[in-house]
């Protein structure tokens, strides 16, 4: 099965519906195409690598037992992305109390982890490092929209439907994101300065 069958934000129905159907090679070719996607968004929202990997896992058993549900009236990448907020809500929720550890653990593993010698990569390293832990803080709503518009790149009306919101929110969060950010990660201009 090749993956013709999927292209930049566009998927072939006859791929779908061979899923639905029960074509074990056609979810393949999905698994194949949207794994690392989903696991970027998962990374970015979760706090360490096992949770991503579990988010990920999570998302797939999902859509293996949920496809039958995709009935077109959004685009696939919409409903799967819903799907993959949906997953990173629930595991949010479920480990809010040990999240302030995993970020102290993958941050002292970021640091541990770091090989390039150069003051400019270990600052650049530093600084990248700084911004996803403070995108990590976010409170859910807010973070969910930042993952999807900066790291999927998708339009404010797709973000808005796939948290089940106007667009109008989806503005009004990245907003309050924007300003989050940019109040938490003030001291770093002043670092560079």
């Amino acid at each position: 099965m090749s993956s013709d069958y999927v292209t930049t934000k566009r998927i072939d129905p006859d791929l779908i519906k061979r899923c639905q159907a029960g074509d074990q090679d056609s979810f393949r070719v999905l698994f194949e195409a949207y794994k690392d996607r989903i696991y970027g968004i998962a990374a970015y929202f979760g706090a360490d690598e096992a949770t991503a990997k579990d988010i990920t896992q999570e998302v797939f058993v999902r859509l293996f037992t949920r496809i039958a549900d995709f009935q077109g009236r959004s685009t696939f990448d919409t409903w799967l992305y819903r799907l993959v907020a949906n997953c990173c809500m629930d595991e949010h929720r479920a480990r809010k109390r040990l999240l302030p550890l995993d970020l102290i653990h993958s941050r002292r593993r970021r640091m541990e982890t770091k090989t390039a010698p150069h003051e400019e990569a270990y600052m650049r390293a530093e600084i990248t490092g700084a911004v996803q832990a403070t995108v990590r803080s976010l409170k859910p709503k807010l973070r969910m929209p930042v993952v999807l518009r900066y790291l999927e790149e998708l339009s404010y009306d797709e973000i808005a439907v796939i948290l089940d919101c106007s667009p109008g929110t989806v503005a009004s969060r990245l907003n309050r994101a924007h300003r989050a950010l940019a109040r938490k990660l003030a001291y770093l201009v002043s670092r560079e300065l």
